[in-house]
Protein backbone atom coordinates (compact mmCIF):
# COMPACT_ATOMS: atom_id res chain seq x y z
CA UNK A 1 0.00 0.00 0.00
CA UNK A 2 1.53 3.28 -1.18
CA UNK A 3 -0.06 5.48 1.45
CA UNK A 4 -1.69 4.48 4.75
CA UNK A 5 -5.47 4.61 4.89
CA UNK A 6 -6.94 7.00 7.48
CA UNK A 7 -8.96 5.10 10.06
CA UNK A 8 -11.62 6.22 12.54
CA UNK A 9 -12.74 4.16 15.52
CA UNK A 10 -16.35 4.50 16.66
CA UNK A 11 -16.75 3.58 20.31
CA UNK A 12 -13.04 4.10 20.83
CA UNK A 13 -13.09 4.34 24.64
CA UNK A 14 -14.66 0.89 25.31
CA UNK A 15 -12.76 -2.38 25.65
CA UNK A 16 -13.05 -3.40 21.98
CA UNK A 17 -12.25 0.17 20.88
CA UNK A 18 -9.14 0.03 23.05
CA UNK A 19 -8.20 -3.31 21.49
CA UNK A 20 -8.52 -1.75 18.01
CA UNK A 21 -6.20 1.07 19.05
CA UNK A 22 -3.69 -1.33 20.59
CA UNK A 23 -3.63 -3.66 17.56
CA UNK A 24 -3.42 -0.82 15.02
CA UNK A 25 -0.32 0.73 16.59
CA UNK A 26 2.36 0.61 13.90
CA UNK A 27 0.03 -1.05 11.34
CA UNK A 28 1.66 -0.97 7.88
CA UNK A 29 -1.58 -0.10 6.00
CA UNK A 30 -3.82 1.75 8.46
CA UNK A 31 -3.35 4.81 10.68
CA UNK A 32 -5.78 5.83 13.43
CA UNK A 33 -6.46 9.53 12.86
CA UNK A 34 -9.90 9.92 14.47
CA UNK A 35 -11.51 8.54 17.62
CA UNK A 36 -15.21 8.94 18.38
CA UNK A 37 -17.31 8.03 21.40
CA UNK A 38 -20.38 9.12 23.33
CA UNK A 39 -21.17 12.83 23.81
CA UNK A 40 -19.86 12.68 27.40
CA UNK A 41 -16.35 11.88 26.08
CA UNK A 42 -16.46 14.35 23.18
CA UNK A 43 -14.07 17.30 23.41
CA UNK A 44 -11.65 15.53 25.76
CA UNK A 45 -8.33 14.08 24.69
CA UNK A 46 -8.44 10.31 24.24
CA UNK A 47 -6.18 9.93 27.28
CA UNK A 48 -8.56 12.04 29.40
CA UNK A 49 -11.68 10.29 28.12
CA UNK A 50 -10.34 6.81 28.94
CA UNK A 51 -8.80 7.89 32.25
CA UNK A 52 -8.07 4.90 34.47
CA UNK A 53 -10.21 2.58 32.31
CA UNK A 54 -7.40 1.50 29.91
CA UNK A 55 -7.75 -2.30 29.94
CA UNK A 56 -5.01 -3.47 27.58
CA UNK A 57 -1.75 -5.04 28.80
CA UNK A 58 0.29 -2.78 26.51
CA UNK A 59 0.39 0.94 27.39
CA UNK A 60 -1.83 3.35 25.48
CA UNK A 61 -0.05 4.25 22.21
CA UNK A 62 1.48 7.73 22.29
CA UNK A 63 -0.01 8.56 18.89
CA UNK A 64 -3.61 8.49 20.14
CA UNK A 65 -3.27 10.06 23.60
CA UNK A 66 -3.75 13.64 22.41
CA UNK A 67 -6.39 12.97 19.75
CA UNK A 68 -9.55 14.93 20.57
CA UNK A 69 -12.53 12.60 20.92
CA UNK A 70 -15.36 13.36 18.47
CA UNK A 71 -19.04 12.89 19.21
CA UNK A 72 -19.86 9.65 17.40
CA UNK A 73 -23.31 11.06 16.50
CA UNK A 74 -21.75 13.86 14.43
CA UNK A 75 -21.52 11.55 11.47
CA UNK A 76 -20.61 13.98 8.68
CA UNK A 77 -17.85 15.59 10.73
CA UNK A 78 -16.22 12.27 11.70
CA UNK A 79 -16.60 10.81 8.21
CA UNK A 80 -14.92 13.81 6.60
CA UNK A 81 -11.63 12.98 8.37
CA UNK A 82 -11.24 9.29 7.44
CA UNK A 83 -11.15 6.76 4.61
CA UNK A 84 -13.09 4.14 6.62
CA UNK A 85 -14.17 3.37 10.18
CA UNK A 86 -14.19 0.45 12.61
CA UNK A 87 -17.38 0.33 14.66
CA UNK A 88 -17.42 -0.81 18.30
CA UNK A 89 -20.20 1.43 19.59
CA UNK A 90 -22.22 0.51 22.67
CA UNK A 91 -25.85 1.25 21.76
CA UNK A 92 -29.11 -0.60 21.16
CA UNK A 93 -29.22 -2.74 18.01
CA UNK A 94 -31.61 -0.30 16.33
CA UNK A 95 -29.30 2.62 17.10
CA UNK A 96 -26.25 0.69 15.88
CA UNK A 97 -27.92 -0.22 12.58
CA UNK A 98 -28.97 3.40 12.08
CA UNK A 99 -25.57 4.92 12.84
CA UNK A 100 -23.59 2.37 10.80
CA UNK A 101 -25.89 2.95 7.82
CA UNK A 102 -25.52 6.72 8.31
CA UNK A 103 -21.72 6.43 8.11
CA UNK A 104 -21.96 4.19 5.05
CA UNK A 105 -24.20 6.76 3.35
CA UNK A 106 -21.43 9.37 3.71
CA UNK A 107 -19.43 7.04 1.40
CA UNK A 108 -17.41 5.76 4.36
CA UNK A 109 -16.98 1.98 4.57
CA UNK A 110 -17.84 0.58 8.02
CA UNK A 111 -16.18 -2.59 9.34
CA UNK A 112 -18.19 -3.49 12.41
CA UNK A 113 -17.53 -5.54 15.51
CA UNK A 114 -21.20 -5.27 16.49
CA UNK A 115 -23.94 -7.86 16.05
CA UNK A 116 -26.68 -5.48 14.87
CA UNK A 117 -26.15 -6.02 11.11
CA UNK A 118 -25.15 -9.70 11.20
CA UNK A 119 -28.49 -10.83 9.78
CA UNK A 120 -29.06 -7.96 7.34
CA UNK A 121 -29.35 -10.01 4.10
CA UNK A 122 -26.93 -7.89 2.02
CA UNK A 123 -24.35 -7.25 4.78
CA UNK A 124 -21.42 -9.70 4.60
CA UNK A 125 -20.48 -11.41 7.89
CA UNK A 126 -17.00 -12.76 7.29
CA UNK A 127 -14.16 -14.77 8.77
CA UNK A 128 -11.63 -13.97 6.02
CA UNK A 129 -10.14 -17.49 5.95
CA UNK A 130 -13.60 -19.02 5.66
CA UNK A 131 -15.98 -16.99 3.48
CA UNK A 132 -14.32 -13.93 1.85
CA UNK A 133 -16.50 -14.50 -1.22
CA UNK A 134 -19.43 -13.11 0.80
CA UNK A 135 -17.96 -9.64 0.30
CA UNK A 136 -19.56 -9.87 -3.17
CA UNK A 137 -22.92 -8.83 -1.65
CA UNK A 138 -21.47 -5.37 -0.98
CA UNK A 139 -22.43 -4.38 -4.54
CA UNK A 140 -26.10 -5.17 -3.84
CA UNK A 141 -25.90 -3.33 -0.50
CA UNK A 142 -24.49 -0.22 -2.19
CA UNK A 143 -27.50 -0.16 -4.53
CA UNK A 144 -29.85 -0.32 -1.54
CA UNK A 145 -27.96 2.44 0.30
CA UNK A 146 -27.49 4.56 -2.81
CA UNK A 147 -23.70 4.68 -2.38
CA UNK A 148 -20.69 4.22 -4.63
CA UNK A 149 -18.10 3.30 -1.99
CA UNK A 150 -19.93 3.26 1.37
CA UNK A 151 -21.07 -0.04 2.89
CA UNK A 152 -21.20 -2.05 6.12
CA UNK A 153 -19.33 -5.33 6.66
CA UNK A 154 -19.29 -7.27 9.94
CA UNK A 155 -17.33 -9.99 11.65
CA UNK A 156 -19.18 -12.83 13.42
CA UNK A 157 -19.56 -13.57 17.11
CA UNK A 158 -16.45 -14.27 19.18
CA UNK A 159 -17.84 -17.56 20.53
CA UNK A 160 -17.84 -19.38 17.18
CA UNK A 161 -14.20 -18.70 16.28
CA UNK A 162 -12.92 -21.64 18.33
CA UNK A 163 -14.94 -24.23 16.37
CA UNK A 164 -16.43 -22.84 13.12
CA UNK A 165 -13.03 -22.60 11.33
CA UNK A 166 -12.24 -26.15 12.51
CA UNK A 167 -15.48 -27.50 11.04
CA UNK A 168 -14.82 -25.52 7.85
CA UNK A 169 -11.52 -27.38 7.46
CA UNK A 170 -13.51 -30.62 7.69
CA UNK A 171 -16.29 -29.77 5.21
CA UNK A 172 -15.11 -32.46 2.77
CA UNK A 173 -16.36 -35.01 5.33
CA UNK A 174 -19.77 -33.28 5.57
CA UNK A 175 -20.43 -32.61 9.28
CA UNK A 176 -24.10 -33.34 10.05
CA UNK A 177 -24.50 -32.73 13.80
CA UNK A 178 -22.49 -30.57 16.19
CA UNK A 179 -22.78 -30.20 19.96
CA UNK A 180 -20.63 -27.39 21.39
CA UNK A 181 -20.21 -26.01 24.90
CA UNK A 182 -18.22 -22.78 25.06
CA UNK A 183 -16.36 -21.57 28.13
CA UNK A 184 -16.14 -17.83 27.58
CA UNK A 185 -13.78 -15.24 29.03
CA UNK A 186 -15.01 -12.21 30.93
CA UNK A 187 -13.44 -9.77 28.46
CA UNK A 188 -16.19 -10.95 26.09
CA UNK A 189 -18.52 -8.93 28.30
CA UNK A 190 -16.12 -5.97 28.22
CA UNK A 191 -15.00 -6.70 31.78
CA UNK A 192 -11.89 -7.32 33.83
CA UNK A 193 -11.80 -8.99 37.25
CA UNK A 194 -11.53 -5.53 38.79
CA UNK A 195 -14.86 -4.60 37.18
CA UNK A 196 -16.52 -7.93 37.89
CA UNK A 197 -15.40 -9.36 41.24
CA UNK A 198 -18.42 -11.73 41.23
CA UNK A 199 -16.65 -13.75 38.51
CA UNK A 200 -13.66 -14.62 40.69
CA UNK A 201 -13.82 -18.37 41.48
CA UNK A 202 -17.22 -18.53 39.79
CA UNK A 203 -18.94 -19.61 36.59
CA UNK A 204 -22.26 -18.30 35.27
CA UNK A 205 -24.16 -20.76 33.04
CA UNK A 206 -25.86 -18.08 30.96
CA UNK A 207 -24.75 -15.42 28.47
CA UNK A 208 -27.70 -13.56 26.98
CA UNK A 209 -28.29 -14.27 23.28
CA UNK A 210 -25.05 -16.18 22.93
CA UNK A 211 -26.44 -19.66 22.30
CA UNK A 212 -28.64 -18.52 19.43
CA UNK A 213 -25.65 -16.72 17.85
CA UNK A 214 -23.41 -19.75 18.37
CA UNK A 215 -25.91 -22.07 16.69
CA UNK A 216 -26.99 -19.85 13.79
CA UNK A 217 -24.03 -17.67 12.78
CA UNK A 218 -21.87 -20.56 11.50
CA UNK A 219 -24.71 -21.45 9.10
CA UNK A 220 -24.67 -17.92 7.68
CA UNK A 221 -20.89 -18.08 7.26
CA UNK A 222 -21.24 -21.37 5.36
CA UNK A 223 -24.10 -19.97 3.27
CA UNK A 224 -24.09 -18.87 -0.35
CA UNK A 225 -24.45 -15.52 -2.09
CA UNK A 226 -27.69 -15.62 -4.07
CA UNK A 227 -29.41 -12.67 -5.81
CA UNK A 228 -27.53 -10.07 -3.77
CA UNK A 229 -28.07 -11.61 -0.36
CA UNK A 230 -26.65 -14.35 1.85
CA UNK A 231 -28.69 -17.53 2.09
CA UNK A 232 -27.63 -19.54 5.13
CA UNK A 233 -26.63 -23.20 4.95
CA UNK A 234 -29.05 -25.85 6.23
CA UNK A 235 -26.43 -28.16 7.75
CA UNK A 236 -24.88 -29.14 10.05
CA UNK A 237 -27.41 -28.92 12.87
CA UNK A 238 -25.69 -27.17 15.80
CA UNK A 239 -26.72 -27.06 19.46
CA UNK A 240 -24.73 -25.13 22.07
CA UNK A 241 -24.43 -24.09 25.67
CA UNK A 242 -22.44 -20.96 26.57
CA UNK A 243 -20.87 -20.52 29.99
CA UNK A 244 -19.01 -17.54 31.45
CA UNK A 245 -15.83 -18.68 33.24
CA UNK A 246 -13.20 -16.87 35.38
CA UNK A 247 -10.69 -16.30 32.58
CA UNK A 248 -9.70 -12.84 31.31
CA UNK A 249 -9.11 -13.65 27.60
CA UNK A 250 -9.80 -16.79 25.59
CA UNK A 251 -12.92 -18.71 24.60
CA UNK A 252 -12.62 -22.50 24.83
CA UNK A 253 -15.06 -24.90 23.15
CA UNK A 254 -15.73 -28.58 23.86
CA UNK A 255 -17.22 -29.95 20.64
CA UNK A 256 -18.78 -33.25 19.49
CA UNK A 257 -19.37 -33.86 15.78
CA UNK A 258 -20.92 -36.47 13.49
CA UNK A 259 -19.95 -36.77 9.82
CA UNK A 260 -21.73 -38.11 6.75
CA UNK A 261 -18.40 -39.36 5.36
CA UNK A 262 -16.44 -40.99 8.18
CA UNK A 263 -12.85 -39.67 8.40
CA UNK A 264 -9.89 -40.98 10.35
CA UNK A 265 -8.25 -38.94 13.10
CA UNK A 266 -5.16 -38.59 10.90
CA UNK A 267 -7.23 -37.19 8.03
CA UNK A 268 -8.87 -34.65 10.34
CA UNK A 269 -5.54 -33.44 11.73
CA UNK A 270 -4.07 -33.18 8.23
CA UNK A 271 -7.02 -31.00 7.13
CA UNK A 272 -6.53 -28.71 10.14
CA UNK A 273 -2.82 -28.06 9.83
CA UNK A 274 -2.95 -27.62 6.06
CA UNK A 275 -5.96 -25.31 6.07
CA UNK A 276 -5.19 -21.96 4.44
CA UNK A 277 -7.43 -19.14 3.35
CA UNK A 278 -7.24 -15.97 1.30
CA UNK A 279 -5.42 -13.98 4.06
CA UNK A 280 -2.58 -16.51 4.03
CA UNK A 281 -2.39 -16.48 0.22
CA UNK A 282 -2.31 -12.66 0.17
CA UNK A 283 0.07 -12.53 3.18
CA UNK A 284 -2.07 -9.85 4.81
CA UNK A 285 -0.41 -7.97 7.70
CA UNK A 286 -2.60 -9.46 10.46
CA UNK A 287 -2.98 -12.93 8.97
CA UNK A 288 -1.60 -15.83 11.02
CA UNK A 289 0.94 -17.81 9.03
CA UNK A 290 -0.49 -21.05 10.49
CA UNK A 291 -4.21 -20.45 10.95
CA UNK A 292 -4.98 -23.63 12.95
CA UNK A 293 -2.48 -25.54 15.06
CA UNK A 294 -3.02 -29.05 16.43
CA UNK A 295 -1.52 -29.83 19.83
CA UNK A 296 -0.77 -33.48 20.66
CA UNK A 297 -0.49 -33.10 24.46
CA UNK A 298 -3.45 -34.38 26.49
CA UNK A 299 -3.68 -31.14 28.48
CA UNK A 300 -3.74 -28.68 25.55
CA UNK A 301 -4.92 -26.23 24.38
CA UNK A 302 -4.77 -24.16 27.55
CA UNK A 303 -5.69 -20.50 27.86
CA UNK A 304 -2.50 -19.74 29.82
CA UNK A 305 -0.25 -21.34 27.18
CA UNK A 306 -2.07 -20.97 23.89
CA UNK A 307 -4.43 -17.97 23.80
CA UNK A 308 -1.80 -15.71 22.19
CA UNK A 309 -0.89 -18.22 19.45
CA UNK A 310 -0.07 -16.27 16.25
CA UNK A 311 -0.49 -12.98 18.16
CA UNK A 312 -3.99 -14.06 19.13
CA UNK A 313 -5.08 -14.56 15.51
CA UNK A 314 -4.64 -18.34 15.32
CA UNK A 315 -6.93 -21.18 16.48
CA UNK A 316 -5.59 -23.96 18.73
CA UNK A 317 -7.09 -27.47 18.68
CA UNK A 318 -6.38 -30.51 20.82
CA UNK A 319 -7.82 -33.67 22.36
CA UNK A 320 -9.24 -34.90 19.06
CA UNK A 321 -10.51 -38.41 19.63
CA UNK A 322 -13.27 -40.82 18.73
CA UNK A 323 -16.39 -40.73 20.88
CA UNK A 324 -18.90 -43.35 22.05
CA UNK A 325 -21.97 -41.35 20.89
CA UNK A 326 -20.52 -39.07 18.19
CA UNK A 327 -17.86 -39.72 15.59
CA UNK A 328 -15.28 -37.37 17.12
CA UNK A 329 -14.81 -34.78 19.84
CA UNK A 330 -12.21 -32.03 20.29
CA UNK A 331 -11.27 -28.90 22.23
CA UNK A 332 -10.82 -25.57 20.44
CA UNK A 333 -9.44 -22.27 21.73
CA UNK A 334 -9.44 -18.75 20.28
CA UNK A 335 -8.61 -15.28 21.59
CA UNK A 336 -11.99 -13.61 21.93
CA UNK A 337 -10.96 -9.94 21.75
CA UNK A 338 -8.25 -10.41 19.11
CA UNK A 339 -9.39 -13.04 16.57
CA UNK A 340 -12.93 -12.88 17.93
CA UNK A 341 -13.32 -9.10 17.92
CA UNK A 342 -10.94 -6.30 16.92
CA UNK A 343 -8.29 -8.46 15.24
CA UNK A 344 -10.88 -10.29 13.16
CA UNK A 345 -12.35 -6.97 12.05
CA UNK A 346 -8.89 -5.63 11.15
CA UNK A 347 -8.24 -8.75 9.05
CA UNK A 348 -11.60 -8.16 7.32
CA UNK A 349 -10.53 -4.57 6.57
CA UNK A 350 -7.18 -5.77 5.21
CA UNK A 351 -9.01 -8.24 2.94
CA UNK A 352 -11.39 -5.49 1.78
CA UNK A 353 -8.46 -3.14 1.12
CA UNK A 354 -6.57 -5.82 -0.81
CA UNK A 355 -9.68 -6.34 -2.95
CA UNK A 356 -10.15 -2.55 -3.46
CA UNK A 357 -13.48 -2.34 -1.63
CA UNK A 358 -11.76 0.09 0.75
CA UNK A 359 -9.59 2.79 -0.86
CA UNK A 360 -8.44 6.30 -0.03
CA UNK A 361 -11.17 8.90 -0.50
Amino acid sequence: MEKKLRVGILGATGMVGQRFISLLEGHPWFEVVTVAASPRSAGKTYEEAVGDRWKMKKPMPEGVKKLIVHNVNEVEEVASTVDFVFSAVDMSKEEIRAIEDAYAKTETPVVSNNSAHRWTPDVPMVIPEVNPEHFEVIEAQKKRLGTTRGFVAVKPNCSIQSYAPVLTAWMDFEPTEVVATTYQAISGAGKTFKDWPEMVENIIPYIGGEEEKSEQEPLRIWGKVCDGKIEKASAPVITTQCIRVPVLDGHTAAVFVNFKKKPTKEQLIEKLVNYRGLPQELELPSAPKQFIQYLEEDNRPQVALDVDYENGMGISVGRLREDSLYDFKFIGLSHNTVRGAAGGAILCAETLAAQKYIQAK
